[in-house]
């Protein structure tokens, strides 16, 4: 009687895809399962919107970030100046945008390079294991034994300020997590049995690694990537702020933040601050949505 029924519920399934009620979903469930989670597509529209408004600044505004005007000093925001102006009288709107190149550049460069790094180095690592993976997994401790922001600190008081130092500090005290995160999926991933079957054919090492193990591991290393962009943004930021990180002459969101370092230009001229405050809360908010979005639809447990 049970498999006479499970015949007549398979038949009227059958049914159904032939009359064309039934379609097959197209597509990657997981992008399904992103483009479903709201606050993912929040976030992938708020940053869409800033990326695209810092790469076509020319065509959205007519001022340079770096002219002086000294007869348009300290003017709160107006038609003719979104933002207001600086005390050199800069345009601050025109300096949000274009700074926006420079902070997403060392924020986005500086997480795929130590990306790069981590997973180059962690796959390899944590499939060999041996003496390589012991040597590697102490130097990476060494690099995280200390708070990263000290870390920052006295390596920019080293080699100096410059927006290539910044991002080479960067790599160099943030790839150690990626490198954890890659190999402690490799260690488990190696033990699989196609591994064990690559292995029985004579595959060389190197292309079963990344070839075959890696693309099986991109789902926790593109959420580690995202979070380690809005981290390396704010780390800039916070540098800028306190005049350590890229040069003054040059302008990013931290720089721009530089003059809020005076207490009469928090109480009376909000317009310094606030704006270019309120963009790096907005910008980080939506990589940390992203972030949170790509674990879900890349977790196999939370998948429908």
């Amino acid at each position: 009687m049970s498999s006479s029924s499970l015949d007549r519920q398979f038949d009227k399934i059958r049914a159904r895809e032939e009359a064309g009620l039934l379609k097959p979903r197209s597509g990657s469930r997981a992008l399904r399962k992103m483009l479903n989670n709201p606050l993912a597509v929040l976030g992938l529209v708020l940053f869409s919107v800033i990326l695209f408004a810092s790469v076509f600044a020319p065509w959205l505004t007519e001022h340079d970030p770096g002219k002086i005007n000294l007869r348009a000093m300290m003017q709160p925001p107006s038609a003719e100046h979104w933002f207001g102006t600086d005390r050199t009288g800069r345009d601050v709107f025109a300096r949000v945008l274009y700074g926006g190149r420079v902070s997403i550049l060392v924020g986005l460069g500086s997480a795929l390079l130590c990306a790069l790094v981590g997973v180059l180095i962690g796959c390899y690592s944590g499939y060999r294991g041996g003496w390589f993976d012991a040597i590697c997994l102490r130097i990476s401790e060494i690099f995280m034994a200390f708070p990263q922001i000290i870390l920052v600190l006295l390596l920019v008081s080293i080699v100096g300020q410059s927006l290539l130092n910044l991002i080479i500090i960067f790599v160099i005290s943030g790839w150690g997590a990626t490198f954890r995160l890659t190999r402690a999926r490799m260690l488990s991933l190696r033990e699989e049995e196609y591994v064990q079957a690559l292995r029985s054919f004579g595959v060389p090492t190197w292309r079963i690694c990344y070839k075959h193990i890696l693309p099986n591991a991109l789902g926790p290393i593109m959420v580690n990537i995202t979070l380690t962009t809005a981290m390396f943004i704010l780390a800039e930021a916070g540098l800028s702020f306190l005049g350590l990180g890229v040069p003054l002459s040059i302008p990013t969101w931290g720089n721009i933040l530089n003059v809020a370092q005076d207490m009469r230009v928090l109480q009376n001229n909000w317009w310094l601050w606030l704006p270019v405050g309120a963009v790096i809360s907005t910008f980080v908010l939506s990589v940390n949505f992203i972030g949170d979005g790509l674990r879900d639809s890349a977790d196999p447990a939370q998948q429908g």
